[in-house]
């Protein structure tokens, strides 16, 4: 699967933005998604993830809340919903995709992940 993130941009704190992973192939509704971030000088890190079916839906700490993950499987196409941005959340985001078992929750690591988008550039002024 290939995987194409868009939706980033520039925002003030306390405003919204809408995050879009499109997907490629016709077995989208197979696969769990997510989506990590990548400030600068830090590593990689998990932001939310969703199973195949939108059923189960797994936050970090510091996004819940705030943040909300969803897909339309008809549209091959995953969402991060961004409300109440903060400047720490100003970071390259990318989206995630794994095949895994339909009965598993979504993975929450990065080294579960074997497709990755480019990554799209949130920032967040203060």
């Amino acid at each position: 699967v290939q995987l194409q993130a868009s939706g980033g941009g520039l925002v003030q704190a306390g405003g919204s933005l809408r995050l879009s992973c499109a997907a490629s192939g016709r077995t989208f509704s197979s696969y769990a998604m997510g989506w990590f971030r990548q400030a600068p000088g830090k590593e990689r890190e998990f932001v939310a993830a969703i199973k195949w079916n939108g059923a189960g839906r797994n936050y970090a700490d510091s996004v819940k809340d705030r943040f909300t993950i969803s897909r339309d499987n008809a549209k091959n196409t995953m969402f991060l919903q961004m409300n109440s941005l903060k400047p720490e959340d100003t970071a390259v985001y990318y989206c995630a995709a794994q095949k895994v078992p339909y009965y598993r929750d979504p993975p929450l690591r990065v080294d579960e992940y074997d497709y990755w988008g480019q990554g799209t550039l949130v920032t967040v002024s203060s």
